[in-house]
Parts: structure tokens; C-alpha cells; sequence
């Protein structure tokens, strides 16, 4: 498992998933087969599009389910309110053998998503597909959300590298490896987390903090002994002091060891007004003879800051982002829910489930859900949510899931379902995609997005419809018809 940790991860999971667990398997329904499919319900950063991401985690995670013996331990010793166990020991026998043989379809990572389209399909038994709820949320919930703003970022700052060093202030250490490995899919030229390099094979990148030129008794200095250090990875941070004085004196020292063989490769702006001093720093940097080295500015950026900053012509070539890549910034986090479409009875036959709710929102929907994009020309045009056991040749006019949205409508050159076997009864489905190939995929993506979603707050939203059938049987079984 790629995992910074050495031991099972079967009890990452919420206490209810084992208690229902215990209900389904005291009542024969343990194998009885299911359905789930996982979604989110807005898009994230009011923003017009996610990107899917965390499902290579997330498949390392189900392939390797197991409670180990240490694992039936702990859940042995977990008692109800009277201080006896909640689990007897048939039951932990049981989990002891289990091995997950649900088959799973997914949205590829990097692709383009959108509000109620369903990201994960599980197909299998009830109880191991209700085991694998809480650590899909938490796995793709996440990297969804971070590789989303992530792509945000990429869309602001146009061709100019993006730098992602959120390490410090990501949410604990798989939050900061998770954070890296989303970031970069979602367009991220590299990463300061060294751990992460070696886990992904995501490129790393860094220079020098404060603290180097605090060290030493002038920042003329500190400046000769890292560039001397690092002749071939030399990025001078220029404002520990001052910023113009420390920029000047990077340059001079750029001139003095030229002959050494030492090339400035930047300097790093971390505070005061990035416009003007972006724009002086080039200036500057282009007199002295040095038109190949690169302004990279830091300090809480994020999507918003830098379009305003280019906009305001700042000279900068690569953008440093930490905390608001890595923290999500805006939104704490993905509303992403799973929910049960399908069970069959006693007889081997489907039947459909749907959650109901006063908040129209929260209905979920039933069946065995594929998502179908349509695309005109280069561009997507819209996405159609329909039931697998339902034939095409059935389908009737669809409406929106948005009543702003468009219906299915008008010529489109073709179209593809967008999730994928990846797993049948546990097995790998063909090979697995690398997050240089999903990365990529999110690119290509992004490009064939229309260009008012593109915008950081678009005044429209993408067509995603329900095939009717399937809206009629929604509203039916969610209340949503009721006068």
C-alpha cells in the first residue's frame, strides 16, 4: 500500500460502518448484493467544475482490506453502555476472513466533474460495501477537493509553473502527502515534500528559508555559501531584511561567481508589494545580464491573488503556493456523500433505494448509475446520468439536475460513459493509470471545459441531466412528487 504506514488500515473506518456491519451479518444480509455510489453535491469553491482525484488511494486501500489480529483486539475489547463487548466472537471471526470482493467503477482522476455525478460505483456484498464508505469519503473527498483548487490555481496563473510547498500547514502527515499528490494532478509543476517525491514521483523543488541568512553574519554572505552549495538548484530568497538591498545583492553575487560555474536560477519574493518589486526585480535582473533568471513570488497566494497580481502586471514567473493549496482555502471541505442505489430482496431481484429528505439536495438516487458525456466538437457539452439496467433504446427526454441547466439537447459528435471497471470481485481491472497519465488527463480536460466554467466565479453551470425515467423514479421514491 502506498501509505506511510506499516500496519493495516481496516479500523480506518467510523464506528457505525462495523456496528452495521454486525446488524447485516446477524440478520443473513451480509452478502446479500448492493450498490453504492459516492457523489458530492456542489461544486466546490463556487467554482464551475471538480476534478476527480484519490482513486489510486483508494484502491490501495480496498485491495488491501484486512483486520489483522491485532485489529479484532481492539474491536473485541469495544464495549456498549453495560461494559460488555458489542461484537461477539462469530462476528470477529468473520471480519477476520473477510477479503473485499466488491467490483467498483470510477470517474478516471484528472477528469472533469460536476455536482451529482457519481465519482465511485460499488457493486457487491452489502456489508463489505458499506465497509468501504468512510475510507472513500475520506480519501477522494480530499484529494478532490485539493486537486480542484488546485486546478483553479493553474487556470489563474496561465503558463507559469506552479510551485506547491503547503507541507507546514497541511492537516497532518497524510494530508500533507495527499495534498501533494492532488496538487500536482490538478496541475502543480512540483512539490517541496521530499516525502512525497519518493512516494509519487512527483518532481521536488526548494531553496532556502529565513533562517539560512539569518545564520550567517551578512545576507552577502549567506548568499556566496548557497549559491556556492547549490550551484546548480541556486534560488535566493531577497527579502529577509530588505527586499530591494537583498535583490541587489543576490545580483552581485550572481556576477562574482559566474566564473565558477554558478547560475542564479531566481529569486524568490516573499512579502511587500509583489507588483512593483516583480517589476523592478526583472528590471533589474535584466541589466545586470541575467534575462534567464526567474522572479518567483510567494506569500498566501491562491487563485484570486494571483489573477489580480497579473492583471496588475506583475513580472512574475513561477508561483509558490503553500497554505491555501494545501488547506483547501474557501472550503473546508468536499460535501461528498455515499449512498446506497440498489439491493437485492430475498429473490435475487433489484430493488431500488433512495433517501428521502425535505431538502430536495440530500434525495439521493436510485439504480445502478453510469454518467454519459456528450461532446461537441473539442468541447464537453453535457453530462447525462442514467440507469445501467435501463437500455438506451429506452431513454425519454431528460430535464436538469439544475433547473438553470440545459436539457439534452442538440447535435453532439459523440459521446463516452465516464466510469470505469476498475475492479471486478476485488481484482484489478487492466493496469492502473500513473498520476503523470491523470495529470495529464486534467490538462486535456480543463482544455476541453467551455470557457465561461473556466472563470473563478462563472455565471453559468454545466448541463448535467437526468435520463427521465430515472428523474421520475428519483422523485418518486425521494417524495420529491409529492404535491
Amino acid at each position: 500500500m502506498k501509505a506511510p504506514y506499516g500496519q493495516s488500515l481496516a479500523l480506518l473506518t467510523d464506528l457505525y460502518q462495523l456496528t452495521m456491519a454486525y446488524g447485516y451479518w446477524r440478520e443473513g444480509l451480509a452478502e446479500r448484493e448492493a450498490v453504492f455510489h459516492q457523489l458530492f453535491r456542489a461544486t466546490p469553491f463556487g467554482g464551475g467544475f471538480a476534478v476527480a482525484a484519490g482513486l489510486a488511494t483508494a484502491l490501495d486501500w480496498l485491495r488491501g482490506l484486512r483486520f489483522g489480529r491485532d485489529d479484532l483486539d481492539y474491536i473485541a475489547g469495544v464495549c456498549g453502555r453495560d461494559g460488555k463487548p458489542l461484537f461477539n466472537d462469530d462476528f470477529l471471526a468473520y471480519l477476520g476472513q473477510l477479503r473485499f470482493e466488491c467490483s467498483v467503477a470510477a470517474i478516471p482522476e484528472g477528469t472533469v466533474v460536476f455536482a451529482q455525478e457519481p465519482l465511485v460505483r460499488v457493486r457487491g456484498p452489502l456489508l463489505q460495501a458499506q465497509l468501504a464508505e468512510t475510507a472513500l469519503l475520506n480519501i477522494v473527498n480530499f484529494q478532490t477537493l485539493i486537486a480542484t483548487k488546485a486546478a483553479r490555481v493553474r487556470l489563474a496563473a496561465g503558463d507559469d509553473p506552479v510551485l506547491e510547498f503547503g507541507l507546514r500547514r497541511a492537516h497532518g502527515i497524510d494530508g500533507g502527502l495527499s495534498a501533494s499528490r492532488a496538487a500536482y494532478l490538478g496541475g502543480c509543476t512540483a512539490t517541496s515534500n521530499v516525502l512525497a517525491g519518493k512516494i509519487h514521483g512527483i518532481p521536488v523543488r526548494g531553496t532556502h528559508a529565513h533562517s539560512w541568512v539569518m545564520a550567517f553574519e551578512s545576507e552577502t554572505a549567506a548568499f556566496e555559501s548557497f549559491a556556492k552549495a547549490m550551484s546548480q538548484n541556486c534560488v535566493l530568497l531577497v527579502d529577509t531584511y530588505d527586499t530591494r538591498e537583498g535583490l541587489r545583492r543576490a545580483i552581485a553575487v550572481a556576477n562574482r561567481l559566474r566564473d565558477q560555474g554558478v547560475t542564479l536560477d531566481g529569486i524568490r519574493l516573499d512579502s511587500g508589494d509583489l507588483v512593483a518589486l516583480s517589476i523592478e526585480a526583472r528590471r533589474e535582473l535584466d541589466q545586470a545580464g541575467l534575462p534567464d533568471t526567474k522572479v518567483i513570488a510567494s506569500n498566501d497566494l491562491d487563485e484570486y491573488r494571483i489573477a489580480e497580481l497579473k492583471r496588475r502586471g506583475a513580472r512574475v514567473d513561477t508561483w509558490g503556493i503553500g497554505t491555501r493549496i494545501a488547506a483547501a482555502h474557501g472550503q473546508a471541505a468536499l460535501g461528498g456523500v455515499y449512498k446506497l442505489g440498489l439491493l437485492k430482496d430475498e429473490r435475487g431481484n433489484w430493488q431500488p433505494k433512495a433517501k428521502r429528505s425535505d431538502d430536495p439536495a440530500k434525495a439521493s438516487t436510485p439504480g445502478m448509475l453510469q454518467v454519459r458525456r456528450f461532446v461537441k466538437g473539442d468541447r464537453m457539452s453535457r453530462d447525462l446520468i442514467y440507469n445501467e439496467l435501463r437500455s438506451p433504446s429506452s431513454w425519454q427526454s431528460s430535464k436538469p439536475v439544475d433547473p438553470d441547466g440545459a436539457g439534452l439537447t442538440g447535435h453532439s459528435d459523440r459521446s463516452e460513459d465516464l466510469l470505469k471497471p476498475v475492479l471486478a470481485t476485488g481484482q484489478p481491472v487492466g493496469p492502473e493509470d500513473s498520476l503523470k497519465a491523470a495529470r495529464e488527463r486534467c490538462r486535456e480536460q480543463l482544455a476541453s471545459l467551455p470557457d465561461a466554467l473556466r472563470e473563478l466565479e462563472p455565471e453559468e453551470t454545466y448541463p448535467v441531466v437526468f435520463e427521465d425515467s430515472l428523474l421520475r423514479e428519483r422523485q418518486r421514491l425521494a417524495g420529491l412528487d409529492r404535491p
